[in-house]
């Protein structure tokens, strides 16, 4: 996801840095280059909020309480006879500072940056005089992906429970200036060391209770199972990884454990009722020294600049010049001493990951599964669980110009493995096969196998030599570029649709797109059939934005016969209404028009909810969350983009297809979505709000005021990532 520019230190991996230098071929050519200007809209936009709950977080309820081919991808699970029609009015876009929603709903906010997760903290008070170790057990920052657990009265995983379970979000990042500090961080390059140790605890994962009654949806506060999961805490390595010399650091010389989850973006669940947790931008809060090169083997370097570690890279949060102590020194992965297990020269092989936390088991450690390969890992997204077929995950490495990824286990799905946390997570996650997709121009596509000693992935590979599986894991970048993956505009969000089983993806955006007419230089690309568009849009009547500014959404269907085939088309293209036709390819109107799509969700129903991480259309509106009813890959046809390079779309939306359902605050991200079993409540997060300008701590005066803004438009309170609940007025299913 985009990280803001201004209220945390600038991030220079995730959206500027491009390191996949590899000559991978492309698709198709562009013929022709095409401008599309932004225009104003005709007439003037009218929003009369509806009636909208308070903004106080809730917290009234207490609790005391080498290996074999894999079988074909599972079939899709039972379905219902029909998709769901849309039946809420469309809101229309806003540059409002709250959470704009359609006639007949209602939102509250379940909890914010700094809410305490159990008694004996006092409350998030405003001015950042919170101490560093009470983030150990407040909520922390930069809300993100989450899932809803349904928890039994016994404590365990009850998947159909709704108005009882746990709520597990992530925190991608912190937005220091805000929130945490009394006024934004300190300056200068050398950190002070109780700042640094409140933004470790505040990045990572919450764990917290959630009860629905009449009086509405809230956190139990003292729950037993709330929980921190932090960039401090202790984790294991599970996999062909294991063990790694890759993977070993001062703290853990046999490379089997490490500290930390970081940069946690979108998320994944699993059939047997644990949490998946994803790392992204980790780039943000790790050094490296110049003169380093030196240090190293041509390899290691080779590796390092791969995943965007040069030397002489100084961090944004520069977290490793707080102090020589182990919780501020690990962060910069550079040689000092005479072998890797007595510094940290690897810590940058120990992110990446997906992580595996059971959210009903407190004091189980967490896991970083190295078998579904180490990237920047926006999810994991699962397939419907099968009898008697491997459980598949889907996943996207969230960079310009990076790929798309697919795990299948080992092991067939057993049913009774449901609620075995860990130990099931061990059987499906530590044996199985990666794989790389590859888009050919004519709709079809296939899935590459990134198995040591296959595909040339062995020592003879000149760019890489690859030592086993373990390194094919820890460098999949690599791996995935000897065999010719496609580069993709920005993989983000993944959802399997569960009427069909096909599969959905969000490519958000991609500046480097240029012109068939160019000539490439360093990580720019011609368009392809897979990521069609190149065109110029001008945001605001000045700013000139080219390439592919609005993104759009690929999607997949698998070969029932063969576990490496696939047929696949675009979805949606994002694009204002009143963009040219080959910009706006999917018929865009002012109900349904998006930019950059980010987040994505299908609920058990077959909706789809789309959601916008958006710089591109902010002149116009702030970001958004829409809900769909797709149809299927085919069910449109050939066409031509912006620029002439041919691609195959799906159907044009329409206003019962595609509706926009709600508007975020002020410069904000609409991120994450859960949802309850019976379809009656639904979480969102909003990250970042108020993330322009610079503030002003004595006549508080900032890009936003929410969620204080959401119960009191005058409210003059520091803006904060929250978690948002949504419900009907009537207790209806959302969205019908």
């Amino acid at each position: 996801m985009n990280l803001p520019s201004l209220t945390c230190p600038p991030n220079d991996y995730d959206d500027d840095a491009v390191v996949n230098t590899s000559a991978n071929a492309h698709m198709a050519d562009v013929l022709a280059a095409r401008l599309s200007r932004r225009q104003a809209l005709r007439g003037g936009l009218s929003v009369t909020a509806a009636a909208l709950l308070g903004g106080a977080s809730l917290t009234a309820c207490s609790s005391d309480d080498d290996a074999p081919t894999p079988s074909p991808a599972p079939a899709p699970a039972p379905a219902p006879a029909a998709a769901p029609k849309l039946g809420f009015t469309a809101v229309a876009k806003n540059k409002n500072d709250l959470v704009t929603v359609p006639e007949g709903y209602q939102v509250s906010i379940l909890h914010a940056l700094g809410d305490p997760l159990h008694f004996g903290d006092e409350s998030w008070k405003d001015d950042g005089s919170e101490s560093a170790d009470s983030y150990q057990r407040r909520v922390g920052d930069g809300h993100d992906g989450m899932h809803w657990f349904g928890l039994s009265d016994t404590g365990t995983y009850q998947a159909d429970r709704s108005d009882r379970g746990l709520l597990c979000v992530n925190h991608e990042y912190v937005v220091a200036p805000y929130g945490l500090h009394p006024a934004g961080r300190s300056a200068g390059a050398t950190r002070n060391a109780a700042e640094v140790e409140k933004e470790i605890y505040a990045h990572g994962v919450s764990v917290a209770e959630v009860k629905r009654d009449a009086a509405g949806t809230a956190m139990v506060r003292g729950s037993r199972f709330n929980r921190r999961v932090t960039s401090a805490t202790v984790m294991d390595f599970t996999g062909p990884a294991r063990g790694s010399a890759l993977l070993a650091t001062k703290f853990s010389a046999g490379g089997t454990q490490t500290r930390g989850t970081n940069n946690n973006c979108a998320n994944g669940y699993t059939p047997w009722g644990t949490y998946l947790t994803c790392e992204e931008n980790y780039l943000n809060v790790i050094s490296r020294a110049a003169g380093d090169d030196a240090k190293r083997s041509a390899k290691e370097v080779a590796g390092l600049n791969r995943y965007g570690l040069p030397q002489n890279r100084k961090s944004p949060y520069f977290w490793e010049t707080a102090g020589t102590a182990d919780l501020f020194a690990r962060w910069d992965s550079s040689a000092t001493a005479a072998t890797a297990a007595d510094d940290y020269r690897n810590t940058i092989n120990t992110f990446g990951w997906v992580v595996e936390i059971d959210p009903f088991a407190p004091d189980a450690t967490p896991a970083k599964r190295t078998a579904l390969g180490r990237f920047n890992h926006e999810g994991a997204w699962p397939a419907p669980a099968v009898a008697g077929k491997p459980v598949v995950f889907y996943m996207g490495d969230d960079s310009r110009n990076e790929y798309i990824y697919k795990f299948v286990s080992k092991a067939p799905w057993d049913a009774a493995d449901v609620g075995k946390g860990m130990a099931a997570g061990a059987k499906y996650l530590d044996e199985g096969t990666l794989y790389v997709a590859k888009f050919h121009a004519d709709g079809s596509g296939e899935w590459l196998e990134l198995t040591f000693g296959k595909n040339g992935l062995d020592a003879t590979n000149a760019a890489y030599p690859f030592a086993d599986q373990g390194d094919v894991l820890i460098h999949a970048r690599l791996a995935a570029d000897k065999l010719g993956a496609t580069k993709m505009d920005r993989p983000e969000w993944g959802a399997v649709n569960p009427l069909n089983g096909e599969v959905y993806m969000t490519l958000t955006n991609n500046s480097n797109r240029v012109a068939n007419t160019a000539t490439p230089t360093g990580s720019q690309l011609k368009p392809d059939a897979a990521n069609p568009r190149y065109y110029e849009d001008v945001k605001g009547g000045s700013t000139s934005q080219k390439g592919n500014p609005n993104g759009h959404i690929i999607r997949w269907r698998e070969d029932a016969a063969s576990v490496t085939k696939f047929a696949w088309d675009i979805y949606l293209f994002g694009a204002q209404a009143d963009a040219a036709a080959d910009v706006n390819l999917s018929g865009l109107t002012d109900v349904n028009d998006f930019s950059s799509p980010d987040g994505l969700h299908f609920d058990k129903r077959g909706m789809l909810w789309v959601q916008t991480d958006d710089g591109a259309y902010t002149d116009i509106t702030n970001c958004m969350m829409l809900a769909a009813v797709p149809g299927k890959v085919g069910d449109g046809g050939a066409a031509n983009a912006a620029g002439g390079t041919s691609t195959i779309k799906g159907a044009n939306a329409t206003a019962d297809t595609l509706r926009r359902f709600l508007v975020g605050p002020r410069e904000c991200e609409i991120t994450g979505i859960a949802m309850t079993p019976d379809s009656k409540t639904l979480f969102f997060n909003v990250q970042h709000p108020g993330e322009d300008g610079t503030p002003d701590w004595v006549a508080k005066t900032f890009g936003s005021y929410w969620p204080a803004s959401q119960a009191d438009a005058a409210a003059k309170k520091r803006p904060r990532s929250a978690t948002v609940v949504v419900t009907r007025k009537d207790g209806g299913e959302i969205g019908l």
